[in-house]
């Protein structure tokens, strides 16, 4: 097992380049698919996330490897409709592959996703959306679709990312016109439609609620860049903000990041934003302030994979920030252990009040969940002493060599075996 060691009272200085975004690869994997063709992608993270994707496809029939940041999946050979139940559970989002699997064998079996523990994630939504598309689905001991999918509308109950983007993919596999109703909006489904429209498919309306795809149209290979990663962006700005210092990092478009920012802003940091690159600056010796509150919502709202970072910077912080967490309702895991640290916030359901303190301490803390543990990696650059952080399995799932992007930055991080 391994741990990481990070001393805190540091401050970060340097600069450093984004790696891709994991929520993006992800479904840009599954969609992989429905090519006819191989695909290169690059500016990929190497994530026990990706790994278990592409096992997936490997067990599907697809050749899939890495090399670096660079991915190759030759979709020729794929023949499956199944998914294994171990796959399935070693990774929440596994369910993005339905839609697509639905679509090129016309069935698909899988059983109930894994990954972290947020609460009920209910797959509901995706389910509703392929019988929108004129599928058959029974949940008996897993889940069994069958049918060839046609247009038709689909009408989403919550703009749920996952739900939007398999609609997506089982739609371009599809025939006829698909319209996606109370689509989801992230930058990561306009990667997704970029990507598809590169390899010859017709998706129009990503980043605005409604979204239509004309199905039917062979898909060839093609070569994609990934997108840079927002949330470990948000992730790094945040350290930076509890240890004080200048971070500045490029590959990330700073619109994505605009409600995070906001928040850094108002707690006292200065925030330079352009084309390039983003930066943020804070002076170790002025202690952060409490922001508004600060309340998680679909994109463009604040986004809740950025909610434990932020929480974990201005817990050491003149006056009080109140979060507001809308979308899970176990996402205050990291709560206790930040409490270990020697901050000071009270949780009630959905609703945390951070009341900052002068200093946090260093502690054994462990993370439960994957941006819990990038929080307490942040909340520790700025603690007194030293902090030993375990549970890293889930800081892989997400984070590409966190302590090496920390260490660039100049961080007294160090992992080690236990």
């Amino acid at each position: 097992m391994s741990v990481m060691y990070l001393r805190g009272g540091v401050p970060l200085e340097g600069e450093l380049a984004v790696h891709g975004a994991k929520n993006s690869v992800l479904p840009i994997l599954a969609a992989c698919l429905l090519a006819r063709g191989p695909v290169k992608l690059t500016n990929c993270p190497r994530l026990t996330d990706v790994t278990v994707a592409l096992g997936i496809l490997r067990r599907l029939g697809c050749q899939a490897w890495q090399e670096g940041s660079t991915i190759w999946v030759d979709p020729s050979g794929a023949a499956g409709s199944a998914i294994s139940e171990d796959q399935m559970r070693s990774m929440r989002s596994s369910i993005i592959f339905l839609g697509p699997l639905l679509a090129r064998t016309g069935e698909a079996h899988l059983t109930y996703p894994g990954g972290c523990e947020l609460g009920p994630r209910p797959i509901d939504l995706h389910l509703a959306a392929i019988r929108a598309m004129g599928c058959e689905v029974t949940e008996d001991r897993g889940i069994h679709c069958q049918g060839r999918p046609r247009g038709g509308e689909v009408q989403l109950a919550l703009p749920s990312v996952g739900a939007t983007e398999n609609a997506m993919l089982c739609a371009v596999g599809g025939t006829g016109t698909t319209t996606i109703v109370n689509a989801a909006r992230e930058p990561e489904i306009g990667d997704l439609q970029s990507f598809l429209n590169g390899l010859g498919a017709s998706v129009r309306g990503a980043g605005s609620s409604t979204i239509t795809v004309e199905g039917g149209r062979p898909l060839s290979g093609g070569e994609f860049h990934i997108m840079g990663d927002r949330i470990v962006a948000a992730t790094l700005l945040s350290a930076g903000a509890a240890a004080g210092g200048r971070v500045r990092l490029r590959g990330v478009d700073w619109r994505h990041l605009a409600t995070v920012l906001s928040v850094f802003h108002q707690a006292g940091c200065r925030v330079e934003s352009r084309l390039e690159y983003v930066e943020l600056e804070r002076d170790r010796w002025v202690p952060l302030r409490g922001a508004p509150t600060i309340r998680t919502a679909p994109y463009p709202g604040f986004p809740t994979d950025a909610q434990a970072p932020v929480m974990a910077a201005l817990a050491a912080s003149q006056g009080c920030t109140l979060f507001v967490e809308t979308m899970f309702d176990s996402r205050y895991r990291h709560v206790p252990e930040l409490i270990r640290m020697g901050a000071d916030i009270t949780t009630e359901g959905r609703v945390a009040l951070v009341r900052g303190v002068e200093r946090l301490h260093g502690a054994r803390v462990e993370a439960s969940d994957l941006r819990g543990g990038g929080a307490l990696a942040a909340a520790a650059l700025g603690a007194e002493g030293t902090t030993v952080l375990s549970g890293l399995h889930h800081i892989d799932r997400g984070y590409e060599g966190l302590e090496e992007m920390l260490q660039r930055l100049g961080a007294n991080v160090e992992r080690r075996e236990a």
